[in-house]
């Protein structure tokens, strides 16, 4: 069979697959033939961060990709286009006008792993476990809106929220609102460590050497009641260092499939059909990256010095040299496929301009050149960080307005240094924790942001997101939207460079792999299984 690429079209932000032979069919077979899936994503347990696999603390696509393995939600996201599905839950709606109160009913004889029934008790226990706990990755404000949670014998669950909010489904569907056993998570402490206990598709268990997780075994949940159908026995997740390292274990047929984070030399090897063994999956991507700033920080305290790095920094430039047709540039925390979306940052700042930057830095007096350094993670986001942090740093000092120097950090360490404030300005990347504008916006604008950062604007907070919230239909919250967005622009505590396609290799004997990933960029190992070679 020839290699080749399936494009998925991205519909209103949500990916709609289109299914072709080989890894692009959806019809999964299960096998006892463990499928091995490679990913450079590091999973390490330290002092600053010890539960990276608690649903009350986990808050990146790591450690995503394997809770939404594990532990059920009453929701789920569906694997193509759509809103939100019961899976824990049998039904679940809002039961007044307002979208203030949401009930939810459980399905009838659901079990954790262990054998001991699921019950609506243990869901009020395992939010207000994640309220209570209150985990500084910030996880825990997808669930700030909830006012009380009130249980109706063992099946009946209903949220009564602060104020309306029409995206509550979507996050009753991600790992912080995942159902746990009391008998295994504390109510006020977190789980260190790497054991996970849950009523998901699969079962858990990890190959910890040196509180890092080497690799980690999926066993089918034979006690699993939910939305999926799960087609394979055993799916084992292996991390590798890098992807030159995951790139040689599926060449030796160690790995049947690699997710992120490939490099774009990798991507561009596959593409080209030369492999007759691995097929390519392309997806149209929700992912972003941006410059987050410490707006406290003397350095960048004045927004003139972050307008100046808007008006200079050329996005087109940038993805061109490093990522080339697998990115493209970015105006605003919202991804262009999403509704709401709006080119803030193009519509404010136009094409990049030095002497339009100079004429911002003088007349707010600052003393050119500004000396900063920018920081990136060197192992969560793919190889090509670095060279993608070279080219910002290039194009700032060539204007002869600032001296940027960059230095680069391994993941364990940067997330928790930069939640402590420890960098002036910094890279990030955002996969959506669901496919809505909202997600893109009151993560790193609302309070508690996950970022902590010290930026506060009282309308976005009281007026602007309650307000988009309050809107069923998610078009008519778009003024709201394009107000946030354009604000952001403004004032610049986060700069947007740019969105990803994501990709997913995979030898061509394994079937559904054109639905490993959600509209989230998050894993389904459920969906991937063995056939014929076509």
């Amino acid at each position: 069979m020839n290699r080749k690429t399936l494009v998925l079209p991205a519909v209103v932000g949500l990916l709609t697959p289109v299914l072709a032979a080989c890894g692009g069919s959806d019809s999964g077979s299960s096998s006892n033939d463990a499928i091995v899936v490679g990913t450079t994503d590091q999973f390490t347990a330290t002092k600053d961060a010890p539960a990276p696999v608690d649903p009350a603390y986990s808050y990146d696509v790591g450690g995503w990709n394997i809770l939404r393995q594990t532990v059920q939600t009453l929701m789920s996201q569906p694997k193509g286009e759509g809103d939100p599905v019961p899976d824990a839950a049998e039904s679940c709606s809002f039961t007044d006008s307002g979208s203030e109160r949401y009930a939810c009913k459980l399905r009838e004889g659901l079990k954790f792993s262990s054998g001991d029934a699921v019950t609506a008790q243990d869901v009020k226990y395992s939010i207000e476990r994640a309220l209570r706990v209150k985990a500084d990755t910030g996880v825990y404000a997808l669930l700030s809106n909830i006012d009380t949670i009130e249980t109706q014998g063992d099946r009946e669950v209903i949220f009564h929220l602060k104020s309306a909010d029409a995206t509550f489904p979507y996050k009753l569907s991600t790992p912080v609102a995942g159902i746990v056993n009391p008998k295994d998570y504390e109510k006020d402490k977190l789980r260190d460590g790497f054991d996970i206990d849950g009523s998901g598709p699969y079962t858990f268990k990890a190959d910890v050497q040196n509180d890092a997780l080497v690799s980690a075994t999926f066993t089918k949940n034979p006690s699993y009641k939910g939305a999926v159908k799960v087609n394979n026995e055993q799916v084992v997740l292996r991390s590798y260092a890098d992807a030159d390292a995951m790139g040689k274990a599926i060449d030796k047929g160690d790995i049947d499939v690699m997710t992120r984070t490939m490099s774009p030399a990798q991507i561009n090897k596959l593409d080209t059909g030369d492999d007759s063994n691995v097929d390519l999956v392309e997806m149209a991507g929700l992912e972003i990256r941006y410059l987050g700033f410490n707006t406290n920080a003397p350095t960048v305290k004045s927004k003139a010095v972050r307008e100046a790095m808007a008006q200079i920094i050329d996005r087109a430039a940038l993805v061109s040299k490093v990522y080339g047709s697998q990115a493209e540039p970015l105006y605003s925390l919202v991804p262009a496929s999403i509704t709401g979306h709006s080119n803030s940052f193009f519509n404010k700042y136009g094409d990049p301009s030095v002497p339009k930057a100079k004429t911002l830095l003088t007349a707010a007096g600052i003393t050119t050149p500004v000396k900063l350094t920018m920081h990136y993670t060197t192992d969560h986001y793919g190889s090509a960080t670095k060279q993608e942090f070279e080219v910002l740093q290039k194009q700032l000092n060539s204007s002869g307005l600032f001296d940027v120097s960059i230095q680069g950090t391994p993941w364990d360490k940067y997330q928790t240094a930069e939640r402590k404030g420890a960098y002036d300005v910094y890279g990030m990347g955002w996969f959506p924790d669901f496919p809505d504008a909202d997600n893109f916006l009151a993560p790193f604008l609302d309070k508690d942001n996950f970022l902590k950062s010290p930026y506060v604007n009282n309308k976005i907070i009281n007026t602007l997101i309650p307000e988009s919230r309050r809107e069923a239909d998610r078009a008519s919250a778009t003024s709201s939207l394009t107000t946030i967005q354009d604000t952001v622009a403004d004032d610049v505590p986060v700069l947007p460079l740019w969105q990803g396609k994501e990709y997913v290799a995979a030898r061509n004997d394994v079937t559904g792999v054109a639905y490993a990933l959600n509209s989230s960029a998050s894993l389904q190992l459920w969906e991937l299984g063995r056939g014929s070679s076509s």
